[in-house]
């Protein structure tokens, strides 16, 4: 299965259970697979994890002499893997579902998760183990009597999903949007799309690709002689406008969640979505396309929307000891990501103050500083009564605001715990804050902080 020769035959018996790369989390009967890093060698551990109950490992050709006990050896430890997850995938009947984007893209495999579990028996991607790592730890980590698995895809550059999605080879995939995150490694949006819809390359004939048909950029490329299309390719759109397949027809935010409606073709259908903003409610339109091409009821839809359990740090909203309402949206921003958030924040009701807690946006190459000063521009006196920033990028945001916002609601920090001081010293229980940076930022501290911290009165 992982194209290696085991060592010695009197070990042909042995049952391995789970495959471990890290050696601090050994388990008894496990395959260790020692990977290859910059700064570490997995091999290093190689006898100790036999010694701790692994059923056996891995061993790279040219990494000199293996251990003694149950040994595999192998070209490449992390093509083995690889190659590994792929063959079990094909030893089971389990049908494949791929997702990317931009921005969104973990959320949306929570929500199609959640609708898929109330008709099939499904295993996800846990966290953001998206990589050309994680993905292969996901498939290898299934219950055998999985009937879905839904697996999301993430990448830094070109041709990375398209390993993504070649050792997949799902029957369905979608693209949540196309963003400006990895402009520093790709330079354009166009070119970030082209890496997204590498999501193509390892999609069984007749698949469905479904995608965010507000997006032009991504038609545009399926239009390009060099993108993989596999035959039969079956295309279903989703977005605001009306020209997708479904679209909503009526969106009312609510106290910790939206209520949508949306018309797909058929009856028009209200659903209730445990989460804040616009474009989750985009998010959940290209989940429920995706529930309904696997037959999934509208009664059971409604009811994965509402028991919608997701990955932490992604607009949660927090109530803070002494009444302050936090939207901790903390682990990753892009301008359309930021944009996004500040919207969620403008369409909160019944608060006194709205405040916004911006810190840099990072990876977004050599326009940075300009993406910045656009996210500060955005900023008007109907969105956000007072910002705050943190970060030498955060304060281009504080310079572009300040064509719409005084001066005196505008306040910029280098020094982190300054920030926090400030903030303690500012809010009242009645206020709502937004949070949002690129999670090398931390900016959850600064959530935690005043969530737990007594405020001023």
């Amino acid at each position: 299965m992982c194209g290696g020769n085991l060592v010695n035959a009197k070990h042909a018996e042995i049952n391995a259970a789970g495959v471990i790369t890290d050696s601090r989390k050994i388990t008894p009967g496990c395959l260790f697979i020692p990977l290859v890093g910059e700064q570490f060698d997995g091999h290093s551990f190689a006898a100790e994890a036999i010694s701790q109950g692994a059923a056996g490992v891995l061993w790279q050709r040219d990494h000199g002499t293996p251990p003694e006990g149950p040994v595999i050896l192998v070209e490449n430890t992390l093509e083995a893997l690889q190659q590994l997850s792929k063959a079990y995938l094909a030893e089971t009947a389990v049908r494949v579902i791929g997702i990317t984007g931009s921005n969104g893209k973990t959320t949306t495999k929570d929500i199609v998760a959640s609708l898929l579990s109330t008709t099939f028996k499904v295993h996800k991607t846990n966290g953001n183990f998206n990589n050309h790592i994680g993905l292969p730890l996901t498939i290898l980590s299934m219950p055998e009597d999985s009937e879905v698995i839904i697996l999301e895809m993430g990448m830094s550059g070109r041709y990375e999903i398209e390993l993504l999605s070649k050792l997949a080879e799902p029957e369905t995939v979608l693209i949540t949007n196309i963003g400006e995150s990895h402009l520093l490694q790709l330079g354009s949006r166009e070119e970030i799309a082209r890496a997204k819809v590498e999501i193509l390359a390892g999609l069984k004939p007749g698949g469905l690709f479904v995608y965010n048909g507000d997006e032009p950029l991504i038609p545009m490329v399926l239009k390009e002689p060099e993108t993989h299309k596999p035959e039969n390719l079956k295309i279903a759109t989703f977005g605001m406008n009306d020209s997708n397949d479904d679209y909503p027809t009526g969106i009312m935010f609510q106290s910790g969640g939206t209520v949508f409606t949306s018309y797909s073709g058929r009856s028009e259908t209200a659903y209730r979505l445990p989460l804040l903003g616009e474009h989750n409610v985009i998010n959940a339109l290209g989940a429920i396309t995706v529930a309904r091409h696997y037959g999934v009821t509208e009664d059971r839809i409604i009811k994965g929307l509402e028991h919608l359990e997701l990955t932490s740090m992604r607009i949660e909203l927090l109530e803070g000891i002494s009444g302050v309402t936090i939207l901790n949206d903390a682990y990753n921003a892009s301008p359309t990501s930021v944009k996004a958030a500040i919207g969620v924040l403008e369409k909160m009701k019944g608060y006194r103050r709205k405040i916004a807690v911006l810190g840099d946006m990072l990876e977004l190459g050599e326009n940075e500083e300009r993406y910045h000063v656009e996210i500060g521009q955005f900023i008007t006196e109907d969105k956000v009564d007072l910002l705050y920033t943190f970060g030498p990028l955060g304060s281009k945001i504080a310079q572009g605001a300040a064509s719409h916002l005084p001066d005196t609601h505008i306040h910029a920090y280098i020094d982190k715990n300054e920030l926090i001081r400030a903030l303690l010293q500012e809010l009242t229980p009645k206020d709502a804050v937004l949070i949002k940076a690129s999670r090398g930022m931390r900016l959850e501290e600064v959530a935690r902080a005043i969530q737990i911290d007594k405020l001023q009165p």
